[in-house]
């Protein structure tokens, strides 16, 4: 469950509009102290909860860096089944030019791994470190992003409905260009009542193994905000052991939207999550 989520938000979301760049004076959609909680299920029975942090901006080799984290844990219920505890985090330079450190701390069943990839810009390499040792040494492109900041950063770029978005990616054992598919822009509403404006991604998986592999009919969606935020609110897989969604129940400490505080699309059942639509003529 919690590598599944991983893969939904992390190993598959890095995109960037095709030959487009990020605007130097385009603010960023996030800041220090944005919190995103998601519940997770899988089928119809509730399996965890994951977070989305924006931590404390820090330093890495003395250069001010934003710092990235996302937590998993099962439930009670499920950890009596295969218990779940990973946490994945990302470190970018402010300027938001490539990443700088990656760590994964994976808690899944008897699974017990802790993961460290160096990015070297001077060198164009990424240092994988397994337990303390270095195990492979990664020739990689400039501007190349861990997979949890490549998804941070596609959320300050323009979408476009039909249109295939790109980001060279590297976890530290390969490099490859993630790609997603814009299908639609399209209203949907949650378990929660809260309904969005949002845009349907449909990530690419033939870089991608494992139960998406092994899965001949597999596939991945992705609903963010329409608006400038790029919220990721829902999160669905079919793959060959059954179809885990994950949504979102919170959100804390977001930047405002075009000046302004958000508000519903449609009206819906109050919760704790506000509801975000997109009135920006330059979508």
């Amino acid at each position: 469950m919690g590598r599944a989520f991983a893969l939904l938000l992390v190993v598959l979301l890095p995109v960037l509009g095709m030959r487009h760049a990020r605007a130097a004076d385009n603010p960023l959609p996030f800041q220090p102290g944005e919190r995103l909680t998601y519940a997770l299920k899988w089928t119809i029975i509730p399996a965890g909860e994951a977070v989305l942090e924006v931590r404390p901006l820090t330093t890495i080799n003395g250069v001010p860096a934003y710092h990235f984290m996302l937590t998993a844990k099962s439930t009670p219920f499920i950890d009596r089944i295969y218990k779940v505890r990973d946490r994945i985090e990302g470190f970018v330079d402010t300027e938001m030019k490539g990443s700088m450190l990656y760590k994964k701390k994976q808690r899944e069943g008897s699974v017990r791994k802790d993961v460290m990839v160096v990015f070297d810009t001077a060198s164009n390499q990424a240092r994988y470190y397994k337990s303390g040792k270095i195990r492979k040494e990664l020739p990689i492109s400039v501007g190349t992003f861990d997979p949890l900041s490549a998804f941070y950063y596609s959320r300050s770029l323009k979408l476009k409905e039909n249109s295939v978005i790109q980001k060279p990616v590297s976890d530290g054992k390969r490099w490859v260009i993630g790609k997603a598919h814009v299908v639609r822009r399209e209203t949907i509403k949650l378990a929660s009542g809260d309904t969005y404006d949002t845009y349907l991604l449909e990530p690419d998986l033939s870089h991608v193994g494992g139960v998406f592999e092994k899965s001949k009919d597999a596939k991945l969606q992705l609903w963010v905000t329409a608006d400038r935020r790029r919220i990721p609110v829902k999160i669905k897989s079919a793959v060959v052991i059954g179809s885990f969604t994950g949504e979102l129940v919170s959100a804390q400490g977001l930047t405002a939207a075009a000046g302004h505080r958000p508000a519903p699309v449609a009206s819906a059942t109050s919760s704790s999550t506000p509801a975000i639509h997109a009135n920006e003529s330059d979508l």
